[in-house]
């Protein structure tokens, strides 16, 4: 049997070091790496702190808009698939690398597999939702990790099968747990435990919107006012300082005095920080997962998330980007613990049902 992933993003090359580690017990994996994040802490740090092997294959397409960006994915990944003999092409998750590996794969007449199948957020302005829809209805192998994205996929009558695998997070977090024991990010930034906020902002309907870094930025200001002291750690994704630069807001929040603005870090420093932090605030779909594995309070700057189950359990909140829903939620929402937390996730069992589904493909 003869297996590839397609992989272009922070949250794929995350989710591909288990699957990576269960595949090569039994096939020959070629790891194909799109470009679509193509900065060293976005991209080559993940393989080495996992412990990837470097891609086969990398394409470079780069930085783009979306319709390029999959376009050349495609474009590229088509000259491979039809020269190879692939039995199955694996994706993941529901970055512009993940709809097109699967498009490109399932026009070449490879079988495809989708890690992190049935997620919806229900909100078609998200690129992220566009690509897990159109990804799920051609996929044949279908892995949903909670109850409710089972649901989905069943709702919509994909035509591929579907198999409810648990959130391959489980077991990244019990690994990048004790591999950050030897993290000195905090050490370096002289923090104690939960003596912080860490904040994130990546999300292109917050970052494409002036209102909405405004509205972040008044956060920062307001809590100033407020005097409430406590350090909001930022690390500042590429996307986000580009887009406050280019809106003239940039000097704005260098002048936020509680703000510690950073440069991204690898997985297990950011593992570190959010396991220590008083609370996380994101519009990341993936850090609301780990903040309730790692029982960290989440604050989620959208109106809706693909992650309901965290909500509903009361360790995660949506605010959307209102500057006094947000404020109010830093000062006054605390979570309601569930001791020990539920398995909504599943058992840490992932990788092992999906090596079980390839391993029957005929």
């Amino acid at each position: 049997m003869k297996i590839a992933s397609v992989v272009g993003a922070r949250p794929n090359f995350i989710k591909l070091a288990p699957i990576h580690r269960v595949i090569e017990s039994f096939s020959e994996h070629t790891i194909i790496h799109t470009g679509q994040h193509y900065d060293y802490k976005l991209s080559e740090i993940f393989f080495k702190e996992f412990d990837l092997p470097q891609p086969d294959i990398e394409l470079g397409v780069g930085s783009g808009e979306p319709g390029f960006q999959i376009g050349e994915m495609i474009k590229r990944l088509e000259r491979i698939f039809l020269n190879a003999d692939f039995d199955v092409v694996l994706v993941y998750g529901d970055t512009n690398s993940t709809f097109a590996g699967a498009f490109s794969a399932e026009r070449s007449g490879i079988k495809v597999a989708h890690v992190e199948a049935g997620l919806r957020s229900f909100d078609q302005r998200m690129p992220e939702e566009i690509n897990r829809v159109l990804t799920d209805h051609i996929s044949d192998y279908l892995f949903g990790p909670t109850k409710t994205s089972i649901n989905n996929l069943k709702r919509e009558h994909v035509s591929g099968r579907v198999f409810y695998s648990g959130d391959i997070s489980v077991e990244i977090i019990k690994d990048a747990i004790n591999l950050s024991l030897k993290s000195s990010i905090l050490k370096q930034l002289q923090l104690e435990k939960e003596s912080y906020i860490l904040f994130t902002m990546h999300r292109a309907e917050n970052t494409n919107c002036l209102d909405s870094l405004v509205s972040i930025i008044c956060v920062f200001e307001t809590l100033l006012e407020m005097r409430i002291n406590t350090r909001i750690i930022f690390p500042v994704h590429p996307r986000t300082a580009n887009k406050m630069r280019a809106m003239g807001l940039y000097n704005r929040l260098e002048n936020c005095t509680n703000v510690t603005l950073i440069e991204p870090v690898g997985y297990i420093d950011f593992i570190k920080l959010m396991k220590n932090a008083q609370r996380v605030i994101t519009d990341s779909g993936g850090i609301q997962k780990e903040c309730y594995l790692l029982e960290v309070p989440c604050i989620t700057i959208r109106n809706n998330t693909e992650w309901i189950e965290t909500v509903n359990e009361g360790w995660n909140i949506l605010t959307g980007t209102d500057t006094n829903n947000i404020v109010k939620a830093i000062i006054d929402w605390k979570p309601r613990p569930a001791n020990p937390i539920k398995p909504i996730l599943g058992h840490g069992q992932t990788s092992s049902t999906i090596k079980e589904v390839l391993l029957s493909i005929k």
